[in-house]
C-alpha cells in the first residue's frame, strides 16, 4: 500500500494520511506548453451566482490540456506520469511518433516506456482507445463518450472502472460504478482499463484547513439550523427530523433511499436499471 501516515506530532496530524506521490509520479513540473492559467467557476454561474453551495477559495491551480477524445490516432509513449490538481487520477504526456505532445488519463498499470494507441483495430490492453463495439464484453472501460465524438465523459475519477456486459441493436449496456447499467451507442469511444490512483478513497483529509487548500467550503446540517431556513431545523436540543423523508433546504426530496432523477429527464430510455440507493446500495 502506497498510502502516506502521518506521524501525530499535532492533533490534527493522528489521522491525517495522503498518497505517496514519490512512489508514483515520475515528475513535479508540468509540460510548459500543455498548461495554462484561469479562473475557477468556484460553484458560480455565468451571472455570478452560486449555483453549486460549499465551494471557494482553494490554492491557486494551473490547468492542464488534458485530451480525453483521442482523436490522434498514431501510437504514442507515456513519457512521464504526472499529478492533476484538477482531478484525482494521475495524468502524463503522451508522445506520438510525428513527435506531438498531448496529456491524457492514464489506466492504473501504466508505466513510463508504455505504447498507447488509439483505432478501430488497437489491441485491447488497458490504455488502448477504440470504439465500444469492439470492446470485448466484460471489459473494464474508462473515460466513456456518451456521444460519438464528443470526448469522454463517463468514469473519469480516480479507481473507475465501468463494465461492458451486453451489446444489443447498435447500443452496448454499460454498468456504472453507482450500479446504474444504461445503454450508450455503440459508436461511442472508450479507454480500456480503470482510472489509475486507484488508493484515492482512502485518504483521510484529517482537518478542516486541508479542505479548504482543496476549495471545500464548510457545509452545515440541516437539523442544526432554525426552521426558517431548513426544513429539518428547529427544536429544542437535538431533535429527529420530524417528516418521513429527508429534504434539502428547497423542499426536495435527498440524502440516501430518495430518489431525485427527473420523471421526464430526456436519457430515461437509455436506463435498463436504476442505481441501488440507501444503505445497501453498492458505493464504489
Amino acid at each position: 500500500m502506497s498510502i502516506k501516515i502521518y506521524k501525530p506530532y499535532t492533533k490534527s496530524r493522528r489521522h491525517m494520511t495522503g498518497v505517496n506521490f514519490r512512489e508514483k509520479l515520475t515528475t513535479n513540473e508540468p509540460h510548459k506548453a500543455l498548461v495554462g492559467g484561469g479562473k475557477r467557476g468556484v460553484g458560480r454561474n455565468s451571472a455570478g451566482r452560486i449555483t453549486v453551495r460549499h465551494k471557494g477559495g482553494g490554492h491557486k491551480r494551473l490547468f492542464r490540456d488534458v485530451d480525453l477524445s483521442y482523436k490522434k490516432l498514431v501510437p504514442a509513449k507515456v513519457e512521464t506520469i504526472e499529478y492533476d490538481p484538477n482531478r484525482s487520477g494521475f495524468i502524463g504526456v503522451l508522445v506520438y511518433r510525428d513527435g506531438d505532445r498531448r496529456y491524457a488519463l492514464l489506466p492504473g498499470t501504466a508505466k513510463v516506456g508504455d505504447t498507447i494507441e488509439a483505432g478501430e483495430k488497437a489491441p485491447a490492453t488497458p490504455g488502448n482507445r477504440m470504439p465500444l463495439k469492439n470492446v470485448p464484453l466484460g471489459s473494464f472501460v474508462y473515460n466513456v463518450e456518451i456521444k460519438p465524438g464528443n470526448g469522454g465523459k463517463l468514469g473519469r475519477s480516480a479507481g473507475v472502472h465501468i463494465e461492458v456486459i451486453a451489446r444489443d441493436a447498435g447500443y452496448v449496456d454499460l454498468k456504472m460504478p453507482s450500479s446504474e447499467v444504461r445503454k450508450v451507442l455503440d459508436t461511442c469511444w472508450a479507454t480500456l482499463g480503470e482510472v489509475s490512483n486507484d488508493e484515492h478513497h482512502l485518504v483521510v483529509i484529517g482537518k478542516a484547513g486541508r479542505s479548504r487548500w482543496m476549495g471545500i467550503r464548510p457545509t452545515v446540517r440541516g437539523t442544526a439550523m432554525n426552521p426558517v431556513d431548513h426544513p429539518h431545523g428547529g427544536g429544542e436540543g437535538r431533535q429527529g427530523r420530524g417528516l418521513r423523508r429527508a429534504k434539502s433546504a428547497w423542499g426536495k426530496p435527498t440524502g440516501k433511499g430518495q430518489k431525485s432523477r427527473r420523471p421526464k429527464k430526456y436519457s430515461n430510455y437509455l436506463i435498463v436499471s436504476r442505481r441501488k440507493v440507501g444503505k445497501r446500495g453498492s458505493k464504489q
